[in-house]
């Protein structure tokens, strides 16, 4: 690939979402007070933090763009691990990681249906500037940028591997978290993803206990296992590695030909490589033919049980709301059936606000959890039906390669590669004829 054509990418997708950003508008002006009230003049301007968050924008933008040539013109895995680690530093200790692109999935995801949600322009190229970058070179935000990645890159000490079909069936776990932050996020309940990110305790070096023992668990884990929360529970990931599959460029293990050396073969250690599959014969082909119809045929019914499945749980999800706890809890003493208050029932009774009210909205909302929990449960069977299908189509290949989803762009297998070393040994052949 030319670098004309990788600066000329680059730049195309900054213009691209620099133009979207710039349509945005404030939809929330200070409010308007009628009584006569004037805002007090304090003695210190309040702190520029739509610069600071510019910077952010800006260096998020550099970085990508720097990893970008890193791992495909330099093919350096020394370069992008130094990019790597100021990532580490700058969006995740000094900026305490956040605003990020993973937690910003769930702000889109409001804005979406509450038109009086109004994302900011910042978050808003955050979350879009990786994943247009996906569509034309990959994850190069998983391997290079993310803070979140990088901290258990750090702690990566010796890796085993995960055998495919358990690979396969824990990534399921990151669906099923997407959905349910989604559908938390829609409906009011809260940021999930924000709130028990795993790392930003580390980031911040402060959070509750139980915070702190998940992102040490995920650490601990991380010493033997690539990235797990990366692979298996990352729902940012999961737009990455979908709209990766449709990238115009992808990483090659080979700068050239593939010798099937199987040097490359355990050089990763988040099981992004795939071996040669050869010629397959006959009787396999014909039985996952066989195979494929069936799963064809039940498509649908995985769906429907998929969401039938998540409709049993609309109640107990929906609890997750305030209201319809607040709305349940003044209904119990109401009854009776409890004795005494709580602080959350004694302030509702100050505001003067009918029961009624909150009964009625409680119902809405609860509503609203049972059209989300078959949306969920139907998308959860999606996932399902979709991977059998795809696990059973078999992809004839005779070199060893980077799946195109999987691969995070982190270069590792470069330096296996001896076609790439060989490539090297030229370029500094060249630089002694040239430089003397």
């Amino acid at each position: 690939m030319r670098r004309k054509d990788l600066l000329m990418t680059i730049l195309g997708v900054i213009l691209c979402l620099t133009a979207i950003a710039a349509g945005q508008t404030r939809r929330f002006p200070p409010p308007d007070f009628q009584s006569g009230y004037e805002m007090p003049t304090t003695e210190t301007p309040p702190p520029d933090a739509d610069f600071y968050e510019y910077i952010a924008v800006a260096v998020l933008a550099a970085a990508l763009g720097v990893g970008t040539y890193f791992i495909f013109v330099k093919r350096s895995r020394k370069y992008a691990w130094a990019l790597m680690i100021f990532s580490l530093a700058f969006f995740g200790f000094w900026r305490m990681g956040c605003v990020c692109p993973i937690g910003a999935t769930q702000n889109m995801a409001v804005s979406m249906f509450d038109p009086g949600y109004a994302v900011p322009i910042t978050v808003l190229i955050i979350f879009l500037l990786p994943l247009a970058l996906s569509l034309f070179h990959g994850r190069v935000f998983c391997g290079t940028v993310c803070p979140l990645g990088a901290i258990q890159d750090v702690v990566l000490l010796k890796p085993l591997s995960v055998p495919f079909w358990l690979e396969s069936s824990l990534r399921l776990l990151g669906y099923l978290y997407l959905g349910l932050a989604l559908v938390l996020a829609i409906t009011g309940a809260g940021f999930i993803i924000c709130q028990y990110d795993p790392f930003v305790s580390f980031f911040r070096l402060s959070g509750n206990f139980g915070v702190l023992a998940i992102g040490g668990a995920f650490l601990i884990m991380g010493v033997f296992i690539g990235r797990p929360y990366c692979r298996f529970l990352c729902p940012y990931g999961i737009l990455l590695r979908q709209l990766s599959r449709l990238s115009k460029w992808k990483v090659k293990i080979s700068p050239d030909e593939c010798v099937k050396c199987r040097l490359c073969e355990d050089s990763c250690p988040f099981g992004a490589i795939r071996k040669p599959t050869g010629e397959a014969s006959s009787e396999e082909l014909a039985a996952r033919k066989k195979i494929l119809a069936v799963l064809i045929l039940l498509f649908p019914f995985i769906v429907l049980a998929g969401g039938f499945g998540g409709s049993q749980i609309s109640g107990l999800l929906s609890r997750s709301h305030h209201d319809v706890r607040l709305a349940d809890r003044i209904y119990l003493e109401e009854s009776g059936q409890v004795e005494g208050t709580t602080d959350e029932s004694e302030a509702f009774r100050g505001t003067g606000e009918s029961i009624e009210s909150l009964y009625e909205l409680s119902a809405e909302i609860q509503a609203e959890f049972s059209r989300g929990s078959w949306i969920l449960g139907g998308f959860i069977g999606l996932v399902i039906g979709g991977t059998l299908i795809k696990h059973t189509i078999r992809r004839n290949s005779d070199e060893y390669l980077a799946d195109a989803g999987d691969c995070l762009a982190c270069g590792r297998c470069f330096e296996y590669c001896p076609r790439e070393r060989l490539r090297l040994s030229k370029l500094q052949e060249d630089k002694q004829v040239l430089y003397g």
